[in-house]
């Protein structure tokens, strides 16, 4: 692990390699799993305040599960997530682009309609974030369906924290990803 500023960063975070292909995996991050995308509880108000904007964006399916549950649920481990249509499989903000799964809330963003681009748990993946009092500390999160992603990324030798530098920043801001930069190369 390297310690940056209140963070613990796993050495998978900083060895492997990691490239969205969705190409290849056709999004399917957003569309299988065991609950919804995690969320913050700074991020709960966001999605309600923002829903009327990305709701043209959204599949039928995922409007009326929005209607039915609203725009944030707890999973069955208690956690704050966004909602699944069909008991857990694809979230409620999908959209479809040429048959690969996207995200409504982040073409909302790109289109202007509003300023905030998606939740930090899916700008941040593969990178999971388990926070404590005292410090957060970001785990490599491994997924089958990400095969693709990995081989392209050990294709184009960018590493985790490379790939996701922006989310990062977003998270965690300029300083420190300039300290984790710094300790990495050191």
């Amino acid at each position: 692990m390297l310690e940056v500023q209140q963070t613990l960063v796993h050495e998978d975070v900083l060895s492997e390699n990691f490239v969205c292909n969705l190409d290849k995996c056709k999004g399917a991050c957003c569309v299988e799993g065991d609950s919804g995308a995690p969320l913050e509880m700074s991020e709960l108000k966001i999605l309600e305040d923002i829903y009327p904007h990305v709701k043209p964006y959204m599949t039928e399916a995922g409007i009326a599960t929005i209607e039915r549950t609203g725009t944030w649920v707890k999973d069955f481990e208690g956690d704050y997530t966004t909602p699944c249509v069909d008991d857990n499989k694809e979230c409620a903000y999908v959209m479809w682009e040429n048959g690969v799964s996207k995200c409504a809330i982040e073409r909302a963003y790109l289109d202007g309609k509003i300023h905030w681009k998606k939740p930090i748990s899916c700008h941040l993946y593969p990178i999971r974030v388990t926070a404590y009092p005292e410090f957060d500390v970001l785990n490599y999160d491994r997924w089958h369906i990400c095969k693709p992603a990995c081989s392209f990324g050990k294709e184009l030798k960018i590493p985790v924290y490379r790939f996701l530098k922006e989310p990062l920043i977003r998270k965690y801001g300029e300083e420190w990803y300039a300290e984790l930069e710094r300790s990495v190369e050191g």
